[in-house]
């Protein structure tokens, strides 16, 4: 288990050297013994003071993280289990409102056992407090990231900790909605480990302590573009960026049939989404989940990334069949770069989406549909490119419309050639013909309208070119 750290300790694990400032805390006249008047409660407070030196279970103020100032809220898991009630939830509050009102992002290291059972509803409604504080500072359009300590349960997980933008958790830190009090006996003592919530889609990685000052200054340089507002993209006169796409990395000829095409976005040679997504990016980091209880690290690629100094958004499909928690994961990653204004690449690869038992149990058109909302509403510029195989609606929902680009080895179809035949009730050996009838190769997709262009291998673009890859026909 990781070692529990006090909130100063931890301040200063997170922070830069000699930053951090404590802010100001709301005065609050207070009954004896609280609120309900529980008896002995001035008597529990006056020891935890005694023994952590802090008045609250929570300390705020503001600092640099790794060169990005931030407010930080650290708790302290010696005052009262880290639990919160009126006095917590005043400050909270307070720190919240100087982040919005000095444009900074909001870092909670959460160590809390719930709320102040000797404040009973009272404390529980310091709950609503946080809920609104933190979507006021999501509306404002400021980045949240949150660390989880050992413990991370009851109230605080579900408000300052699973509702923040990324999520990241300390090695083996207890991470779950019920305390270890208060679970079924039987219940797998594992399942409430960060390492489980990662497993799950509810947080994005487990970061060591040592490494967690340059993690978070690492995700806060990317949704903040290294400044204490949210990184902007600029746009053509079309209202379009220029496509954050790197030259192709396959084939340069195009594909002379449709079966051809076919076989070249199937083949195990060409370059998958991994590969273009190193070429385009400085150094990027991976969102983890749906926050739904699912996660598609195999099929769904989605995360922040750096190219020439400014911050670019990526969801991208791997080639394989996309499961429903990649769907969510793609339209949680296109939401918050809507929110950041951060212009969003997708790379489209994938041969439809999964098609079983489990991904119908696990919600598949719903999870599609969201995601092609996620995609028809977002204000932010979000280019397309598909690099392989387009099938059907699964690769459809992740394009931008009017503003996807090809790559010479992929093909886009309404459904594969293979199943188009069986429906249409030919022998297999139509197939190949089915393929050329339905128009799906690179160079069709651009006579019908359906992409802009064909990214071909050579050297990019100037930066200002309004259609950064270069559109043939």
């Amino acid at each position: 288990m990781t070692e529990r750290l006090s909130a100063r300790a931890f301040l200063t694990l997170v922070a830069d050297d000699s930053t951090f400032t404590e802010l100001p805390y709301p005065a609050r006249d207070s009954k004896p013994d609280g609120p309900l008047a529980w008896q002995g409660y001035d008597a529990s407070r006056a020891r935890a003071a005694e023994r952590t030196g802090e008045h609250e279970s929570v300390v705020c103020g503001t600092a640099s993280v790794a060169g990005t100032r931030v407010v930080l809220i650290a708790f302290e898991f010696g005052f009262l289990g880290g639990s919160l009630g009126e006095r917590t939830g005043d400050r909270l509050e307070a720190a919240y409102t100087h982040a919005r009102t000095h444009r900074l992002p909001v870092v909670p290291l959460v160590a809390t056992g719930g709320s102040r059972m000797q404040e009973g509803m009272l404390a529980l409604t310091q709950l609503q407090r946080v809920a609104r504080q933190s979507a006021l500072t999501r509306e404002a359009g400021l980045p949240q990231i949150a660390a989880l300590r050992d413990p991370t349960t009851g109230g605080g997980w579900a408000t300052l900790g699973a509702g923040a933008d990324v999520i990241l958790a300390l090695p083996d830190a207890q991470v779950g909605f019920a305390g270890s009090r208060v679970r079924p006996p039987d219940a797998d003592p594992a399942a409430y480990r960060a390492e489980a919530q990662v497993t799950a889609g509810a947080a994005d990685a487990v970061v060591p302590p040592t490494e967690l000052r340059e993690t978070l200054g690492r995700w806060l340089r990317l949704l903040t573009g290294g400044k204490a507002t949210p990184a902007r993209s600029p746009t053509t006169p079309e209202g379009l960026a220029p496509a954050p796409v790197p030259a192709a990395l396959g084939t340069v000829d195009l594909p002379g049939t449709g079966w051809d095409a076919v076989r070249r976005a199937r083949s195990v040679e060409r370059p998958r989404a991994a590969s273009y997504l190193d070429a385009y990016f400085t150094h990027r980091a991976a969102i983890n989940g749906d926050r739904c209880g699912g996660a598609d690290p195999d099929g769904m690629l989605c995360g922040f990334g750096e190219r020439d100094g400014r911050t670019v958004a990526y969801a991208a499909q791997t080639g394989t069949a996309t499961r429903p928690a990649g769907y969510r994961t793609a339209a949680r990653l296109i939401r918050l770069a809507d929110r950041l204004r951060i212009p969003v690449l997708t790379l489209v690869d994938t041969p439809g989406a999964a098609n079983d038992a489990e991904a119908e149990r696990q919600g598949a058109g719903a999870a599609i549909a969201d995601l092609f909302g996620a995609v028809a509403a977002a204000r932010t510029p979000i280019t397309t490119l598909l690099i392989g195989e387009g099938g059907s609606g699964g690769a459809l929902a992740l394009a931008a419309s009017g503003n996807t680009w090809a790559t010479p080895d992929s093909y886009f179809s309404v459904i594969a050639p293979e199943l188009a035949a069986a429906i249409l009730k030919r022998p297999a050996d139509q197939v190949e013909a089915t393929a050329d009838q339905l128009r799906i190769r690179p160079q069709d997709l651009v006579d019908l309208g359906v992409i802009r262009g064909i990214v071909g291998p050579e050297p990019e673009p100037e930066p200002d070119s309004p259609a950064h890859p270069r559109g043939e026909a």
